[in-house]
């Protein structure tokens, strides 16, 4: 069945039993209304015609039978509290899969998108973006760290391979995936940060004055007890009094050691109890063969540092400090113990253990979210496939179906963009032989050129993130990526929009001559000095592609001007590729489609005359 058939299939059935549970709880309310008003008045009934007695055995009865109805009433809303969170999920995937951006929540670290170059040109960040369409995190740092991934253009070949087995097999896991989506939206809606778990770590704690005051503390407390019992029986006089005073001496001057640190203990409470259920599912997970996911999850189980049982400790720990966050409470446990002293040497001990363990967690936590935004997407996508990032020394080999059987540095068929709309996405082969190549790409307005190089790139991107890409194959040893695509002046630095255009090209010369990371660099430049006249645009063209072609690396450029297609003629190096258009019943049509060769129509005149501008002087 198609994907998005089966989502509405599924949202149907939920949006029914919803319905059902909605009946009940509404047919639940009714009876515990009744029941309360017949209760009531059953019990003052029995008391006035029967006895006290008989009205007081009414009451409990009465008071029973609501309670049990109360509890199936919560255990019916709690179910469809459930089913709206699945109904939810399942709502923004299939909102997801049909590119309804409306109906996809915006990445939780929206706020804070990437505004790099390759960002920017190729959709990368922000709303409508890839980091967008993939983003279901829960966290403001797996968000950033997916979004990371996405923006990063220079490959961690070594990271990919580890990260696309993990992705397989979130891919084929929709109840883990969403399992932990459903246990923290049934806890908070509120992102969850990392940060407020980590900065009681950091919190000024003196410990050493800490530890000397806490004995003499206690020992005061204890006496002031045990001489306040010994006074009221009339054994002593009211020497509680002298240890009372010495007692707030002690407690008073030594207040600001604890305050900064319990308070930070208390905030950190709250975190706790959104991410304690989540790291527990991870924890009691069946992986059984799922070694990619369960090395990805190895820092929830190790069995002597389980995450429930740190957990719940350092909660027990943040419950001491929050009971004295009560103004009155806080005074009754403070004179009659230095709870403060106390509760912040507990919580003092549990940091030395979590400074060694939840780093790793969040760490682990993190990554294993944004995995499971690339799996989400694999899922959603079946027909993509998982790009094959080769060493240096394999790319003799290379070779895809279709191609000559001859290196290929990047071999790509039936790729598409996935931003697009399938309805309206056409796929193109592309194949780059040898460093040094440079495919010209021309053709008319709107045919396709620029949606054509930022495909290349999104699915770069995608690959070196480590998640599927929308191409039927695609094979290609690690580049370094850089684009030249969207070119904005800038006010502020006091620069116009061809000095930017050049700042910017003048970094892809010097990206090609640097060779620290040691991988090559795949440029994608659309149209090349257009913030100059022709004549001027033309030469300087000329030169600049002349400069790019045999250079380290492998580049497409997308041009209006024809002229620039005749470097092929000198250069076999440079290749030309093409997009067309036709005019039929007084209408541009395109296809999409990818040929080779230089463009032989223009469409500039022919769009004038169709909008009936006039195109003769």
């Amino acid at each position: 069945m198609e994907q998005g058939a089966l989502f509405q299939r599924h949202i149907q059935r939920l949006e029914r039993k919803l319905s059902q549970l909605e009946a009940t709880s509404r047919g639940y309310s009714a009876v515990r209304l009744a029941v309360f008003l017949a209760g009531a008045a059953g019990s003052l009934g029995a008391a006035a015609f029967f006895s006290p007695r008989v009205g007081w055995i009414a009451l409990g009865v009465s008071v029973i039978l609501f309670s049990c109805i109360a509890i199936l009433h919560r255990r019916v809303d709690g179910w469809a509290a459930s089913f709206r969170i699945w109904l939810e999920i399942y709502r923004e995937q299939a909102a997801r899969l049909a590119l309804d951006w409306d109906n996809i929540p915006l990445p939780v670290a929206s706020g804070e998108s990437s505004f790099s170059p390759l960002a920017l040109d190729l959709d990368l960040t922000g709303p409508r973006s890839l980091h967008h369409l993939l983003d279901t995190t829960i966290s403001r740092q797996g968000s950033r760290l997916l979004a990371g991934w996405l923006t990063r253009g220079t490959p961690e070949p070594l990271e990919i391979a580890p990260r696309q087995a993990v992705v397989r097999e979130l891919a084929s896991l929709p109840r883990f995936r969403n399992r932990l989506r459903l246990i923290f939206r049934k806890l908070s809606r509120e992102p969850l940060d990392g940060d407020k778990l980590l900065e009681w770590l950091q919190t000024p704690y003196p410990e050493k004055r800490l530890h000397q005051v806490l004995p003499w503390a206690t020992v005061l407390a204890f006496s002031n007890i045990v001489l306040f019992v010994l006074y009221s029986v009339g054994l002593l006089p009211p020497l509680w009094i002298l240890t009372s005073v010495a007692y707030a001496a002690v407690y008073f001057s030594n207040q600001s050691l604890t305050g900064k640190f319990l308070e930070a203990v208390f905030d950190l409470d709250g975190e706790l109890g959104k991410f304690q259920p989540l790291l527990r599912f991870l924890e009691a997970f069946p992986y059984a063969s799922r070694q990619p996911l369960k090395a990805q999850c190895a820092p929830f189980l190790v069995e002597t540092d389980r995450p429930s049982q740190r957990l719940r400790q350092l909660k027990w720990v943040a419950a001491m400090a929050g009971l004295r966050m009560n103004p009155a409470m806080g005074v009754i446990l403070n004179v009659l113990s230095p709870w403060d002293f106390w509760a912040a040497w507990l919580a003092s001990g549990q940091r030395k253990r979590m400074a060694a363990l939840l780093p790793g967690w969040l760490k682990a936590f993190h990554h294993l979210e944004a995995l499971i935004s690339l799996g989400e997407f694999a899922a959603l996508h079946p027909e993509y496939t998982f790009p094959e990032i080769r060493p240096v020394e394999d790319h003799a080999e290379t070779v895809i179906e279709g191609n000559p059987a001859s290196p290929a540095v990047f071999a790509a068929r039936a790729m598409g963009h996935p931003l697009i709309p399938s309805e309206r996405k056409v796929c193109n082969d592309l194949h780059i032989q040898t460093l040094g190549e440079l495919l010209v790409i021309t053709g008319s307005n709107m045919a396709g050129k620029s949606t054509f190089i930022r495909t290349v790139g999104v699915n770069l991107c995608l690959a070196y993130a480590g998640g599927p890409v929308n191409a039927a194959e695609l094979q290609t040893r690690p580049f370094r990526l850089y684009t030249c695509i969207r070119i904005s002046d800038s006010l502020g630095d006091g620069f116009s929009y061809f000095y930017a255009e050049v700042k910017r090209l003048k970094g892809l010369l010097d990206a090609l001559r640097s060779d620290e990371s040691g991988m090559p660099l795949l440029y994608l430049v659309d149209e090349i000095f257009r913030g100059t006249n022709n004549r001027e645009r033309l030469i300087g063209s000329r030169a600049y592609v002349k400069a790019l072609i045999g250079a380290a690396g492998v580049g497409l450029i997308a041009t209006h001007d024809l002229d620039l297609a005749t470097l092929a003629e000198i250069h076999p190096q440079a290749r030309n590729v093409h997009f067309r258009d036709e005019v039929s019943d007084g209408k541009l049509t395109f296809d999409y489609h990818l040929r080779p060769g230089p463009s032989p129509t223009t469409n500039a005149l022919k769009i004038m005359e169709i909008e009936g501008l006039p195109t003769e002087g």
